[in-house]
């Protein structure tokens, strides 16, 4: 079985994640309704199962709870997916929402690295601000050991953020389906 957790505590914030590659419950509580929402369609539409929980100094604003999440989860897929062995390694998916576009094109390549182009129109979706997607993604991918590549068109903040993250889902569902042997030329990731 394929997984992790991960418990992470600074003077910011304590996050606590637990992931199943295979499945299982999803279980989502950040403080911030809208980041809730997106780990939930990350983990309904990838097929995890998920669970985390994070207390952070939601005070200030959302940004540390929000970047801390990503590192620890980045950390979670890190440890489940072990050597990188026997997964398929590369996945691509684009989601439309309404007006908006989502991309995402990925290599669990051990190699991390993020291009995002797009710009959201609206600076918040309730509690959470816009510009957190890009450093969410980023945290996630510098931690997980991901090159991430995300473009996002759309005009309504909502849609567009929701699309990336279920673009990222069905790109990481296919990344890590299980394959024979390690897809690489030198024979390890």
């Amino acid at each position: 079985m394929r997984q992790a957790s991960v418990h992470r505590t600074t003077k910011e914030t304590d996050i606590q994640v637990s992931l199943c590659l295979e499945g299982g419950e999803t279980n989502i509580n950040t403080g911030i309704g809208f980041f809730d929402h997106m780990l939930t369609a990350l983990s309904v539409h990838g097929g995890f199962g998920l669970t985390v929980c994070a207390k952070g100094d939601l005070e200030v604003d959302c940004h540390h709870t929000v970047e801390d999440t990503g590192i620890v989860l980045g950390q979670a897929f890190a440890q489940a997916l072990g050597d990188k062995g026997g997964i398929a390694r590369y996945g691509s998916f684009y989601i439309p929402m309404d007006e908006a576009l989502g991309f995402c094109a990925l290599d669990i390549s051990g190699r991390p690295y993020l291009v995002f182009e797009g710009a959201f129109p609206e600076e918040r979706i309730g509690g959470y601000d816009s510009c957190m997607t890009e450093e969410f993604m980023r945290a996630l991918a510098f931690h997980a050991g991901w090159t991430l590549h995300l473009k996002i068109t759309g005009r309504n903040s909502h849609h567009m953020t929701e699309a990336l993250y279920k673009a990222l889902a069905h790109a990481l569902k296919a990344a890590v389906r299980p394959i024979e042997g390690t897809l690489s030329t030198k024979g390890v990731l």
